[in-house]
């Protein structure tokens, strides 16, 4: 009967030879089909209830040395485990994590002359599955080379998609909001802005990949634990509503050079009948990776800076002590940002409203010689402009209890930095950098390699390393899309990855909608340094014949340091402009950046979001909520408050007459006390948002 049941959820008929296997997820809501057909085929498919998440999609891998596909197998045993577990991060959004799941151990071997070995091992957790292929040490392999990895997704419809190109170099750019059968990743020529672009072609996109289909279901596809493997794109087969794995290629065009014992990425896929579920899944792909690899964590402080980079970008400092700005930002003299004055007085704003640290870019020489140039030794990460006073800034931050934090532009020559890194590393440690931002703007060096391929990849966590032995917190830009290995490295506090606040301040920009997007994408790998707290919206304040602008109210700027996670947030803005609204930078001086439980209260992506955090070691919660660009009403329940207290709750909300584009420096600020059985009606302008926090009264 357990057999003739299989066969119905997959919709298939049984052959001779073939044998089937049923995981259930620990809830019994998730139901995995693993199926090895006659001819050897390995094919799966998961239901959520009654419902097609996945139908039948096969398993496969291409190795170019040996020339093997492995794509028919012989089962040579099967394992069927439990596991149920209590951990707690370094940090988080949540102070404990339990990693409960079922796992399916497919243990095969080629039917070829190889007689391959190869395990597929399959965890399904309440939250959704995640499956990875397994090379065991074995004497017919040892030293070999993946061609092509045909993982697929074959989804039940043209679902709802938010996508963006698929890319080999750059993840930065806005999303699209499409069926399936309408991808056209083409529409990533016009971001002439991204200044690399690896385009794959047409009908490819990027991981996360968020979907909804017309039966309620949200699905979200991406990978756990990207480690010595490059990241994975998706091709769409629009006819069959097939997503197969597309991997970054190296300069010579194959996947990854591996040694068993070896294993793949993770693949995951969240699936559930509520947005709030998916975005509360991130934990699955915490579990799926390694628990710290660090001796000491005592290091590593979440926290707030601040930092010379926004004057950058709007137009009014340079990088360049020459004062040529780097980048098509700015054409004319504007004043070197990164001199001994002004980083002072960044220090002080920084010590008057308890910000841990201050942020610096283009302190040191090579500015002037690498943009746009495909160059191989621009930086040295130690000699510092002349106007930049090492020792004195060291001295004058220790004074007021301020950290500086270092910055690494590689200029994509990273074989470069990894030269350097000890010796930067060792300057940092001398002069009391505690963290360090990193950069990869341009294309790589070694020549042909790209941002998201095997060779990048392993730098990355190199990178994590090494910063990590040395005690220092690392924030990579232009990285690959994390994958939760900040488990593993919680060193690794942040990644830019994706399309940050910057666009506003001179291009196209980001549309209302990209921060209900991006919880759902790109931040279900992990956190992002996405430098919100922007309170100028129009650049014309600084240039009248600028049109740009960013694409939000003030109050929503605010709302995004509790609804964009992270554990490191910039205050970005100007600290003249923050003196401007006092009222409205208490939230950024007050909101936490670590927390002990996180609550997603309601959720559509590419709508809104309403989020609640506890405030780590506090009894505090904070809570924001974003729209798109329509103006909305919330009805907001507090019920995650403690029963029987009562919080004192600011209130940062949109004026009435607010609006992202017309209006959007309108806000209100109002007080009153709430409890557990609260309810409220918020209500927040086009483009919009809310901020609040609730402390308890005594």
């Amino acid at each position: 009967m357990k057999r003739y049941l299989l066969l119905l959820l997959a919709g298939l008929s049984l052959k001779a030879g073939a044998q089937s296997t049923e995981l259930q997820s620990p809830d019994n809501r998730l139901r995995l089909w693993v199926h090895l057909d006659n001819e050897g085929h390995l094919q799966y498919a998961l239901k959520f209830g009654q419902r097609d998440v996945l139908q039948p999609g096969t398993l496969g891998i291409t190795l170019k040395e040996p020339n093997v596909d492995l794509a028919t197998f012989r089962l040579v045993d099967q394992k069927v485990t439990s596991h149920d577990a209590t951990w707690t991060p370094v940090w988080g959004e949540w102070s404990r994590i339990r990693d409960q799941h079922n796992e399916l151990r497919f243990e095969l071997e080629d039917r070829s002359d190889a007689h391959i070995r190869v395990n597929v091992l399959f965890r399904l957790f309440n939250e959704g599955l995640g499956f990875r292929y397994e090379f065991p040490e074995q004497k017919n392999l040892q030293h070999f080379v993946v061609a092509a990895e045909h993982t697929q997704f074959h989804l039940s419809g043209d679902h709802n998609a938010f996508w963006i190109p698929g890319d080999y170099d750059s993840n930065e750019y806005p999303y699209n909001h499409t069926r399936l059968s309408a991808v056209d990743a083409t529409v990533g020529d016009q971001h002439t802005e991204i200044s690399t672009r690896s385009i794959i072609g047409p009908d490819f996109v990027q991981t996360p990949l968020m979907l909804k289909s017309d039966d309620g279901l949200y699905i979200n596809i991406h990978e756990a634990a990207l480690i010595n493997y490059p990241a994975m794109n998706l091709h769409v087969d629009k006819q069959q509503h097939l997503l197969q794995s597309q991997l970054v290629p190296d300069a010579v065009g194959n996947s990854a050079y591996l040694q068993t014992p070896a294993r793949t990425p993770w693949r995951t896929v969240i699936v559930s009948d509520k947005a709030t579920d998916v975005l509360a899944a991130t934990k699955m792909i915490l579990n799926l990776n390694e628990p710290p690899a660090l001796k000491s964590t005592a290091f590593i402080k979440p926290q707030k800076f601040v930092g010379v980079w926004w004057e950058m970008h709007v137009g009014k400092g340079s990088w360049d002590y020459a004062g040529g700005q780097v980048g098509s930002q700015q054409s004319s003299r504007v004043p070197h940002s990164a001199n001994t004055a002004n980083v002072k007085r960044y220090i002080d704003f920084a010590a008057r409203n308890g910000i841990k640290s201050v942020l610096v870019e283009g302190w040191n020489t090579g500015w002037e010689d690498w943009f746009g140039r495909w160059k191989e030794d621009v930086f040295d990460f130690v000699t510092p402009y002349p106007d930049f006073n090492v020792k004195e800034l060291h001295a004058y931050a220790k004074k007021k209890s301020v950290k500086i934090i270092m910055h690494h532009e590689t200029s994509g020559s990273v074989t470069n930095y990894e030269r350097w890194m000890d010796t930067a590393y060792r300057f940092m440690k001398l002069f009391g950098y505690d963290a360090v931002k990193t950069g990869y703007v341009g294309r790589i060096i070694p020549r042909g390699e790209h941002h998201d391929g095997q060779w990048m990849v392993n730098h990355y966590t190199r990178v994590a390393k090494k910063t990590g032995q040395y005690g220092i917190m690392v924030d990579m830009h232009e990285p690959t899309r994390p994958t939760g290995l900040q488990r593993t490295y919680p060193n690794w506090l942040a990644s830019e990855a994706a399309r940050g606040n910057e666009f506003n301040a001179w291009s196209v920009g980001n549309p209302p909608a990209h921060e209900t997007i991006l919880p759902f994408t790109r931040l279900i790998g992990g956190p992002m340094d996405y430098t919100p707290g922007i309170f100028e919206i129009k650049m014309s304040a600084y240039d009248p014949k600028k049109k740009e602008q960013v694409h939000t109210t003030l109050a929503k700027q605010l709302a995004l340091y509790v609804t964009m996670y992270s554990p490191l947030q910039m205050a970005a803005d100007l600290p003249e402009n923050y003196e401007k609204h006092k009222d409205a930078f208490q939230f950024i001086k007050d909101v936490a950046v670590d927390w002990d439980d996180t609550k997603y209260l309601a959720a559509e992506p590419g709508e809104f979001l309403w989020v609640a955090r506890k405030a780590k070691g506090s009894a505090s919660w904070f809570a924001g909520a974003v729209t798109n660009e329509q103006s909305r009403t919330i009805e907001a329940d507090f019920s995650f408050l403690e029963k029987g207290k009562t919080y004192l709750a600011t209130i940062y909300r949109d004026a009435d007459n607010a609006h992202w584009q017309n209006n959007p420096t309108a806000y209100t600020i109002e007080k009153r006390r709430v409890t557990a059985d609260t309810k409220l009606t918020l209500k927040l302008a086009a483009g919009g948002g809310v901020a609040i926090s609730l402390v308890p009264v005594k």
